[in-house]
């Protein structure tokens, strides 16, 4: 990398920390905030710096300006079904919709051996903690994705969560809207078609 001064060096590795940013989409980064004016970038900056006060919520694990989250402090979610995802970005997904109105927890990611992710590296344990307090949770909502991790997750957690003889449900898969069935692949169609409805 041609020489720069320091502080768009500065900026450039800060930037690589993100995942799937390299030295030259880092740079393209900085020079695209170095267009802005001074008073946008010290915007930009300012609401980066205001990140370092989230913290995780003590009851659910997800991201919060308080020790416990909007969504755990709200009395009017129903306490008796559990929506488990892997990161906190899959509660806003969800939230989307309008379609959930009960309680999350967030594992930390999904199993993945290979790169170290075993149930001890997750919040595997915190949950079967947050469950054995609240023996009102009657069903838990597995919303992952359907890839090889999602499923090993789905998987290991089935297994945990029979035990505690709570109900243990999955989201459902198929075509998406909009999808041509000439090219979905044979898993999804196959889902589409065990899952289907009366219309």
């Amino acid at each position: 990398m041609r020489e720069f001064p320091p502080p768009i060096h500065h900026a450039v590795a800060a930037l690589t920390r993100l995942p799937g940013v390299g030295p030259k989409t880092a740079l393209r980064y900085v020079f695209s905030l170095l267009r802005l004016s001074p008073r946008d970038l010290h915007s930009v900056g300012q609401a980066l710096q205001n990140l370092v006060n989230i913290q995780t919520c003590t009851t659910c694990f997800t991201y919060a300006e308080e020790k416990t989250c909007s969504i755990c402090a709200d009395p009017k979610r129903k306490e008796d079904i559990i929506c488990i995802v892997a990161h906190s970005r899959d509660i806003a997904t969800i939230e989307a919709t309008s379609a959930f109105l009960g309680r999350y927890f967030v594992l930390g990611g999904t199993l993945n051996p290979i790169e170290g992710r075993t149930p001890e590296y997750l919040n595997t344990h915190e949950l079967m903690t947050h469950l054995a307090k609240r023996p009102n949770i009657k069903e838990s909502i597995l919303a992952f994705s359907p890839d090889v991790h999602g499923e090993t997750t789905i998987m290991y957690l089935t297994r945990q969560l029979k035990a505690k003889d709570i109900k243990t449900t999955r989201l459902a898969r198929g075509l998406p809207v909009g999808a041509d069935i000439e090219y979905t692949d044979e898993v999804t169609l196959s889902d589409a078609l065990t899952g289907r409805r009366e219309t």
